[in-house]
């Protein structure tokens, strides 16, 4: 065998599993046909991030009379420059993982990958030269890409997917975006707060539907705030690009209307990467388009796993990682435990954030669970008036027979950082009055924990 792993993909899933299997003396090639760092890295969490942290700056701006700033002079984006930026920071996390490889003795193989083999991966690069590699184990971590609907067929142009949406040559007036998740409603902050009109279309009855039903609603809110437009229950029919804009046919529960814009962009969730993988003539098995594996990601062939988003579960780049660095410790043999699903943390970067754990209010009413719910409003917190953050809350939902905690949803400022709290405490099985009896600093967002466990048993002391 040329190697101990070969890894198909370079994103948070393939080079944490690279990196683990390095530090376990294996010798591993890690196969990648575009940048190193997948999609998160190079077109989706980071760049994007980038982009948000310009819209938070210009707004702060914006509002700096609100701190007792005085500033002078039009205050406007540079679109240009902002999406250098993002670009700029991109590029800077793949060169680090380009060094992390280096440091850890990983080779790095560019092109196309597919499986020829139980053992073997066959690998065409940019020129069309193909050459063959073995390894005693593989693993496929090839990601997602956008997933394309029949009614809005992407063209790169007028109607985009998030990719097209980070590298725009101009600032579009108007734009509708086509669902409402993470990724929509992230996309619908920036581009309402840098001045484009924004449309943002949900066919659920709620934005972000995965969230709790509160925290949803409280998002809606400060969007409408914004001014920005909202379409819920709502489908795009058609849309029309023959002309200089885009018309665009959207079905409400009400009515049918038709919206003119610059630029539709669809984010109506990924679909993952495996075509032409190779998988059914080697004999992987598949469940609706995704890879189906064990618990430690061994897929129907012995010596070859999957991870990531090409596999059940959340199509989440930290769930990625986790899931590499699992497989690649059960194929070195030591003792690891599967996965928690169902308290791995899920975070939206709009303005104000949202960040989530664990059983939503519903869920857990429908599990049979007799619960207790705490909320702590950032209305009542002395740093969130500080900072003028006010927006948003903290709620915990308890079991009331034994204090266990069953979720955490957050909106607000800086909740995207205060999770870990709640899955750590998660993981050792934590109980309410744990919570309340662990002292918070002050003033700190993160008081807005201890306080809303407080309130779910009636000890909360400033609401």
């Amino acid at each position: 065998m040329d190697y101990d792993l070969i890894i198909i993909g370079s994103g948070p899933g393939g080079y944490a599993a690279a990196i683990r299997a390095s530090q376990l003396k294996m010798e591993v090639a890690v196969i990648e046909k575009s940048e190193l760092g997948g999609v998160c890295l190079n077109w989706g969490c980071i760049p994007t991030k980038s982009l948000l942290k310009s819209a938070q700056v210009l707004s702060y701006i914006r509002h700096a009379s609100d701190y007792g700033v005085s500033l002078e002079g039009e205050i406007k984006a540079d679109f240009g420059a902002i999406i250098a930026r993002s670009r700029s920071v991109a590029e800077k996390m793949s060169k680090g993982v380009q060094f992390l490889f280096r440091k850890n003795g990983i080779t790095h193989i560019q092109g196309f990958g597919r499986l020829s083999g139980s053992n073997s991966v066959e690998v065409e690069d940019h020129n069309g030269k193909k050459s063959s590699y073995t390894a005693k184990n593989i693993i496929l971590a090839t990601g997602a890409k956008a997933k394309d609907i029949p009614a809005i067929k992407q063209d790169g142009i007028k109607i985009i997917s998030y990719r097209e949406a980070m590298v725009l040559k101009d600032q579009p007036h108007s734009m509708v975006i086509v669902g409402a998740g993470a990724i929509g409603t992230e996309f619908a902050d920036f581009f309402h707060t840098i001045g484009t009109e924004v449309t943002l279309i949900e066919l659920l009855p709620r934005i972000i539907p995965n969230e709790d039903e509160e925290i949803s609603k409280q998002l809606e809110r400060s969007f409408k705030k914004k001014k920005m437009k909202i379409m819920t229950g709502s489908s795009v029919e058609s849309v029309d690009t023959s002309g200089d804009k885009c018309l665009v046919t959207v079905k409400t529960p009400d009515k049918t209307e038709t919206l003119t814009v610059d630029i539709v962009l669809s984010a109506s969730g990924v679909t993952p990467n495996t075509e032409g993988m190779g998988l059914e003539e080697t004999g992987v098995k598949t469940e609706k388009g995704k890879v189906e594996v064990d618990d430690f990601y061994k897929t129907s062939i012995p010596s070859v796993y999957a991870i990531g988003d090409i596999v059940h579960g959340p199509a989440l780049a930290h769930v990625a990682s986790a899931e590499g660095i699992a497989c690649v410790e059960k194929i070195a043999g030591l003792s690891v435990k599967p996965i928690d699903y169902n308290n791995i943390p899920s975070c939206i970067y709009t303005s104000p954030e949202v960040a989530s754990t664990g059983m939503t209010e519903a869920a857990a009413k429908e599990a049979g669970y007799d619960i207790r719910v705490g909320k702590f409003p950032f209305t009542a917190s002395g740093k969130a008036n500080a900072a003028g953050s006010k927006e948003g809350f903290v709620k915990l939902i308890f079991d009331s027979r034994y204090g266990e905690l069953l979720g955490a949803h957050m909106i607000g400022d800086n909740v995207t950082e205060m999770i870990s709290e709640i899955v750590v405490a998660r993981n050792l099985e934590t109980t309410a009055h744990e919570i309340i009896k662990s002292v918070h600093p002050h003033p700190t967002f993160s008081e807005a924990i201890m306080e809303a466990a407080a309130a779910a048993y009636d000890e909360g002391i400033n609401v």
